[in-house]
């Protein structure tokens, strides 16, 4: 009797990517929309869009620290401050120009992270979160008051220059910056390195087991996060064009992490976009107040980012990038997902005995 032989196993379906008439249409729409805007809109509208661009730097700093590697940082604007008062300081007192004051404070923001990441090598989790909390109260408290480097209490002035004084033109830097980090930051998450930082995410134990030396990659995603962090402190510090150290407060590292969190950590288009509606918040409700009369902006805006968050933790873990994902994967070229993977209830299958 001749013994039956089992079926090779399918292949996996190869999904081909194809960028149609429709998906180039939308593209343009949006990209199109994106660089209009700041010269359509006012003075006010193109700092507010500048501002939600270095907002969706940071996010992209706090994401690979939390989302890739899976670190927790609670001390985010000391890496963003000292960016900022370093562009500041070599702008103002050492007379460089813009184009290497800001890449030099990025390079200061990832050595003061580097420090961070050795100093915290061997915890994590809660007692990690306290040491990134303490470092960035005594960065408040203590070294943005030095005089010398800061200005105390007054500040540090740090004026554009000639070409970028108006704003829609100096959010077309930032805007650039932002595209360059998004390309490298989608390189780096598939390299040796980006892989190496999923696997520290997952379990520490388990990628050592596999031989990875946690050491590098730790202190690694410190440094790339705080150079970044550092990079949108310097581009902020010629936003504001005079930086004060009651800027850099708790209260603004909390709102880094909740809006990385309301993105979907890991997922660099909804932190993108999750940065940019934290930033745009505050704008849209003092209009909403200015045509209803409320005073209650700051209730407000406390109000509805608990409630996005709560909604993130409780029922969609992915943020926004999870609601948007069908529409990010139509976008790159894959077939519309008409189902969401793990939703919906599963069909039970009845099988015969043989």
């Amino acid at each position: 009797m001749a013994q039956a032989v089992a079926a090779p196993p399918a292949s996996r379906p190869v999904v081909t990517r194809r960028l149609t008439p429709s998906r180039i249409i939308v593209l343009g729409i949006i990209a199109g929309g994106v660089l209009v805007y700041p010269k359509l809109g006012s003075g006010v509208a193109a700092d507010r869009f500048t501002l939600a661009v270095i907002y969706a730097i940071v996010g992209l700093s706090v994401n690979i620290l939390m989302g890739y590697a899976g670190q927790i940082s609670l001390g985010h604007q000391a890496f963003v401050g000292v960016g900022a008062f370093s562009a500041a300081y070599l702008t103002t007192k050492g007379g460089l120009p813009i184009v290497l004051s800001v890449p030099l404070a990025a390079l200061i923001g990832g050595l003061i992270a580097a420090l961070l990441g050795l100093v915290a090598l061997r915890i994590q989790g809660l007692y990690l979160a306290l040491i990134t909390l303490a470092y960035g109260a005594v960065a408040e408290r203590t070294i943005f008051g030095i005089r010398e480097l800061t200005g105390g209490g007054g500040g540090m002035p740090a004026l554009r220059p000639e070409f970028f004084t108006s704003d829609a033109s100096y959010s077309y830097v930032c805007l650039a910056v932002l595209a360059l980090l998004v390309f490298v930051d989608w390189r780096m998450l598939r390299s040796k390195f980006g892989r190496a930082l999923l696997a520290l995410k997952s379990n520490e134990n388990v990628a050592a087991s596999f031989g990875m030396n946690l050491v590098f990659y730790k202190v690694g995603a410190f440094v790339m996060a705080g150079i970044v962090a550092g990079l949108a402190g310097g581009l902020l510090a010629f936003r504001e064009q005079h930086v004060v150290s009651a800027d850099f407060t708790f209260t603004l590292a909390l709102t880094f992490v909740i809006m990385t969190v309301i993105g979907g950590l890991g997922n660099r288009t909804g932190v993108i976009l999750g940065s940019a509606f934290t930033a745009y918040l505050p704008f849209i409700l003092n209009k909403i107040s200015d045509w209803t009369g409320s005073s209650r902006v700051i209730v407000l805006r406390i109000a509805i980012t608990a409630i996005l968050l709560l909604l993130t933790l409780t029922k969609t873990p992915g943020g926004i990038g999870q609601q948007i994902h069908p529409l990010t994967e139509w976008l790159s070229g894959k077939p519309f997902p008409r189902h969401n993977k793990g939703h919906g209830r599963k069909r039970k299958v009845k099988t015969e005995a043989a």
